[in-house]
């Protein structure tokens, strides 16, 4: 099987620095794209879901979106603030490039920022009309994410893993994630480890603090299997760890 994040014919990668591999940011990066991919393939039919009128489920959809919008605004902005400066800095041939990506960011900006109030009144009355257009606009975000975050992966990650240090790489990743409630992130670990193959769900699991591990175990697997099963109703719960 060809794997999801391979260049296009006619696509181009920015020369990597010379030297070392300083971070292991590639492989981070994909593990956390693959779980944004997964989220915005189904954010349409999860909208779908939602019959006419039935404000609870709409209410309920509505809560996990918005939770998904904010995860990758905040992954985006902290992409914008502390990885993009720094190859612009260390590695100016890839400029044109970071251009390219913080455009595509901005891209996504718009878009979440057009759904946002969208799927609140929707929320409100699950009407359907508005169902099939919010339906339509996560569809079409999920089309840019589809071309931004493979090419992220195959065109810029490569120089982020010559120019930045493993703390850097680490700080990207890390970013915003105080702002997030506990309870809410170790839930949503579920989805990100469901939606990595098993090597990748190991490497990661192992990356995070010992504290949020031990609370996972207790609690979040459990919370994770709940929200998959009211999402998703007759479905297989993917594992986990």
């Amino acid at each position: 099987m060809t794997d999801f994040f391979t260049m296009k014919a006619g696509e181009t990668a920015p020369p990597v620095p010379a030297g070392p591999i300083l971070c292991t940011g590639t492989a981070a990066m994909r593990r956390i794209h693959r779980f944004f991919l997964w989220a915005y393939d189904e954010a349409p039919g999860l909208v779908r879901s939602v019959g006419p009128g039935d404000t609870s489920r709409a209410a309920y959809v509505g809560e996990v979106l918005g939770n998904f919008d904010n995860v990758l605004h905040v992954h985006h902005e902290g992409e914008d603030l502390l990885m993009y400066p720094k190859l612009t800095e260390r590695a100016p041939a890839c400029a044109l490039h970071v251009e390219q990506m913080l455009a595509q960011h901005r891209q996504v900006t718009e878009r979440l920022n057009n759904i946002a109030p969208f799927r609140l009144r929707w929320m409100e009355t699950a009407d359907p009309h508005m169902g099939r257009e919010l339906a339509d606009r996560y569809a079409d975000l999920s089309g840019v994410l589809q071309v931004h975050l493979r090419r992220e992966v195959t065109e810029m990650m490569p120089v982020v893993d010559k120019v930045l240090t493993e703390k850097e790489g680490n700080e990207v990743g890390q970013h915003g994630i105080e702002t997030f409630d506990k309870k809410f992130m170790i839930g949503y670990l579920g989805m990100v480890l469901a939606t990595n193959p098993p090597a990748d769900r190991e490497e990661l699991f192992k990356e995070i603090p010992l504290p949020v591990r031990l609370a996972y175990r207790l609690v979040g697997r459990r919370l994770y299997r709940k929200q998959y099963a009211t999402l998703f109703p007759g479905r297989p719960i993917p594992e986990t760890l």
